[in-house]
């Protein structure tokens, strides 16, 4: 079985050179993999971060996890390239698909299968085909267990509110039995979140679908969800979607629910 820490979208702007700016998983494993090493661990099993979990995959010959973030008591936001089988070239099938909230070291706060997921619609999921377009790299999972009741859910950012420090929590590559924290981010305008906004953050495999976070009045809220990475000329980036993006998709998997 081939084992990857998390399907992980990856630019590189100019030059191949450039790639080592980000820490991938493989040979050069040392490259450039020290802020993620630094980046603090959460406590997976106490709110808020139990709402935070893994979106796992298995098959016979691979296995892979992203990262999502519960937003209602069965949906939870994640990228949709994490849903789509590289190596088969085809749509994981929902019911192949299980979130594990809480998520630390072999341990889980709550587990629920998947029922369906809601796609941009510029996202064909009954083709063998996966839309390589930023805009389009969100996913709704509806789960089949409210088990956002158990563990608690984070709520949408107001999108009009000023923001700063932002911060990002999920299950890198290199440490994916632990939550850890990477920032604070490069601060964006209020607009920008809402689009895409291209942050500076220790980001690698296993981080897709990870919520970007401000601090709100009672704790997290969620402004945006990581894409993928970019290797740059100043050091590695990473690309998030703002609210803007998945807002539609996720009425759309709220009207879903029963």
């Amino acid at each position: 079985m081939r084992l990857l820490a998390g399907a992980f979208a990856l630019v590189v702007t100019s030059g191949s050179s450039e790639a080592q700016s980000l820490c991938l998983l493989g040979p050069d494993l040392a490259r450039d993999c020290a802020p993620i090493r630094e980046r603090p661990v959460l406590d997976a099993a106490s709110a808020p971060w139990r709402a935070i979990g893994r979106v796992n995959f298995a098959s016979t010959d691979i296995r892979q996890h992203c990262t999502g973030v519960l937003v209602a008591d069965r949906l939870v936001l994640t990228a949709a390239h994490c849903l789509y089988n590289g190596a088969r070239k085809r749509w994981i099938p929902p019911t192949s698909i299980r979130f594990v909230a809480g998520y630390q070291k072999g341990a889980a706060q709550a587990v629920s299968e998947v029922s369906d997921y809601v796609t941009d619609p510029g996202q064909d999921v009954q083709s063998r085909n996966f839309a390589p377009m930023t805009i389009a790299d969100w996913a709704v999972l509806i789960l089949k267990d409210p088990i956002g009741q158990q563990v608690g859910t984070l709520p949408i950012a107001d999108p009009t509110r000023p923001v700063a420090a932002l911060y990002v929590a999920g299950y890198s590559g290199l440490r994916p039995h632990v939550l850890s924290r990477a920032g604070p981010c490069e601060p964006q305008a209020p607009r920008q979140l809402r689009e895409v906004a291209l942050l500076d953050c220790p980001i690698m495999q296993g981080d897709s679908g990870a919520p970007l976070l401000i601090d709100g009045p009672v704790g997290p809220e969620v402004v945006g969800i990581l894409s993928k990475g970019r290797a740059t000329a100043d050091g590695a980036r990473g690309v998030f979607l703002g609210s803007q993006m998945f807002e539609r998709g996720l009425q759309r998997a709220r009207d879903q629910v029963p």
